[in-house]
């Protein structure tokens, strides 16, 4: 075996839930080559050495949707084996910045709102997001307290 770590092997993803002023999340629809092909999913990637979860999730989603955000608060972490693959998903808020939207490095991209997430089908790791994101609204607190790059 040429890991010299666990099996499976374990990666750490800096993740986004990006928020824009109408209240919607950007979600992108993997592509339908590779793993979890045509899910759709909340953007991010692993982490770097020497990164931090935020300079993460900012380059991914500049390398991912050419697009400047504003990394805000933690929502959750989520510990998540599949059968070949360990993940980490540190998530947090975000608000969009600048710049428009597109699927870099995805099959297509979509501005929906909470409430239309039931809609699309995610990776099973990411409905533990879309949980701990209705709960946050059922108690009132959230990402819409984030400053928009003002």
């Amino acid at each position: 075996m040429s890991e010299t770590s666990s099996f499976p092997p374990h990666k750490i993803i800096g993740v986004a839930v990006i928020w824009n002023d109408q209240k919607q999340i950007l979600i992108d629809r993997r592509r339908p080559e590779g793993a979890m092909g045509g899910l759709w999913e909340f953007p991010g990637g692993k982490i770097e050495p020497g990164e931090t979860i935020q300079e993460c999730i900012q380059r991914e989603i500049s390398e991912e949707l050419g697009i400047v955000i504003e990394v805000g608060e933690h929502l959750i972490t989520i510990d998540h084996t599949y059968t070949n693959l360990r993940v980490t998903l540190t998530v947090h808020h975000c608000c969009h910045v600048t710049g428009v939207p597109q699927p870099l490095e995805s099959d297509e991209i979509r501005w929906v709102t909470l409430e239309e997430l039931e809609q699309f089908t995610f990776p099973k790791a990411n409905t533990q997001i879309i949980a701990a994101l209705k709960r946050e609204l059922e108690i009132g607190h959230g990402a819409l307290g984030i400053g928009h790059g003002e």
